[in-house]
């Protein structure tokens, strides 16, 4: 028994009934336990992210040390607000043939999930295709939208670890913008991420990736992507 159960126990009068002095002692017990949890969990922070305050991601700096002058210098951008930037970016994992299985569709959150460093949400069809079996509602895939410092982060690990890390290859399609400063690009296997474990893997999923940035052309946008060390081949 704890101390709080016994501190009770002895409080309690003697000869009481043999039940309910049982009950007593783990009602105490089992308050002592929550009393004694609840004091760990704020001792080590649970639930708060332990991030230093002063922390800015690598790509954030080179960013505002490197190429926001540099871009300025190159096309004479007369205020540092007009110097393109990284909005957001969309990670999206299409899995359809696991719409009939659940089971794989949380595989896909969970490796998504692992790889943005924020929890990734299911996408579902707006409408029924027979063709595909697919219904209304049915899952077909997951999405993850990453901003601020957790996108930087995101870019650092793709090009610097995931890219070079795809079988054969030769470097990123320069020409894959939407002609108004965005850029998307897919990936065939999900699995060059690191934090992906392969043996533990059982379906290996294409992904695509959407970066959407302020820039007003293409030409911006590609000078853009290629201050943050993006491979372009053309």
């Amino acid at each position: 028994m704890s101390e709080a159960g016994k501190e009770k126990a002895a409080k309690a009068p003697r000869g009481g009934n043999p039940v309910e002095k049982a009950k007593a002692e783990a009602k105490a017990d089992k308050k002592a336990k929550k009393g004694a949890d609840k004091s760990a969990g704020t001792q080590l922070g649970v639930g708060e992210e332990a991030r230093d305050p002063n922390y800015v991601p690598r790509f954030k700096k080179r960013y505002n040390e490197v190429i926001k002058p540099s871009l300025m210098k190159e096309f004479g951008y007369k205020n540092a607000m007009q110097v393109p930037k990284i909005n957001k970016i969309v990670l999206n994992i299409g899995a359809g043939e696991g719409s009939q299985d659940t089971k794989k569709i949380q595989a896909a959150q969970n490796d998504l999930s692992a790889i943005a460093g924020q929890k990734a949400v299911i996408t579902r069809a707006k409408k029924a295709i027979s063709t595909f079996k697919i219904t209304a509602g049915r899952p077909v895939g997951v999405k993850v939208t990453l901003r601020q410092d957790r996108m930087y982060e995101f870019l650092d690990r793709l090009v610097t670890m995931a890219l070079p890390r795809q079988r054969d290859f030769r470097g990123l399609n320069g020409k894959s913008f939407d002609g108004r400063g965005n850029y998307a690009l897919g990936l065939k296997e999900h699995i060059i991420f690191v934090e992906i474990d392969y043996d533990k893997t059982e379906t290996v999923w294409g992904m695509d990736i959407i970066i959407n940035t302020s820039a007003k052309t293409d030409a911006e946008a590609k000078a853009l992507l290629k201050g943050f060390q993006f491979p372009f081949t053309n």
